[in-house]
């Protein structure tokens, strides 16, 4: 990890975000590159998800959705903990998120996810 705290944390949140947007979460394509080859999620729904769900069924149906209170915490020189709120504006409902990037192949991947429905 040789980006300063300041720029990793930018870069993250950038990554987090285009995770967020309905053509990167839609396209097999485009989660391919973001996601880890052994990626998992522990979705709101209740549901455990992999990489190759996501890949397979063309992408995540997204609502109108914006990230806030975006935080790092480095566990280790090439994994990163990303903690954030999530606003579905679509739903009128906030969910708390965290992920899990590792430093694979000269790149962050998002190798966990987790997402908990919160009060607003």
């Amino acid at each position: 990890m040789t980006e300063n705290r300041h720029n990793l944390k930018v870069h993250l949140q950038e990554l987090e975000e285009s995770h967020l947007k309905p053509e990167i979460r839609s396209s097999s394509i485009e989660l391919d590159k973001i996601l880890a080859d052994d990626f998992f999620e522990y979705g709101s729904s209740g549901t455990v998800i992999y990489k190759k769900d996501c890949i397979v069924e063309g992408g995540i149906e997204v609502g109108d959705l914006s990230l806030f209170e975006f935080d790092i915490h480095p566990l280790s020189t090439e994994s990163v903990l990303t903690t954030y709120r999530v606003r579905d504006e679509t739903k009128n409902q906030d969910t708390l998120r965290s992920s899990i990037w590792k430093w694979i192949d000269g790149r962050w991947q998002l190798f966990f996810h987790q997402g908990t429905v919160a009060k607003r």
